[in-house]
């Protein structure tokens, strides 16, 4: 009788065997649908990335207000017969011995009449 128990002790566990870690066992299962999860918030970031590089693309074709704020923020450009005032802030205070930087906190633009 104790032969028969240990005998179908090893075969149950002959079977389990390839159910936890074979190839397509529980495990690895597992495993992949952790990889997919991952892949799917990937894909997520990547397509809220592409609706806002649309957007923009979009705005640049059909209207000249997205240009002219480019050339303005990233080249600093400005029109013709305008004038331009930037206005600096000091970011830190000399009680704390560090030197103040200025940066410019904002800029205001107004045309000449």
């Amino acid at each position: 009788m104790r032969a028969i128990t240990i005998i179908l002790l090893v075969i149950l566990l002959l079977l389990q065997y390839p159910l936890w870690l074979g190839k397509g066992g529980w495990l690895k299962v597992w495993d992949l649908h952790r990889q997919v999860e991952t892949q799917q918030q990937a894909n997520q970031q990547t397509q809220t990335r592409n609706a806002v590089l649309d957007a923009e693309v979009r705005d640049l074709k059909q209207g000249t207000a997205a240009i002219e704020e480019r050339a303005r923020s990233e080249l600093g450009m400005i029109k013709r017969d305008e004038v331009f005032y930037q206005i600096l802030e000091k970011l830190s205070s000399p009680k704390s011995g560090t030197p103040a930087v200025s940066l410019p906190a904002s800029a205001v633009t107004h045309t000449a009449q």
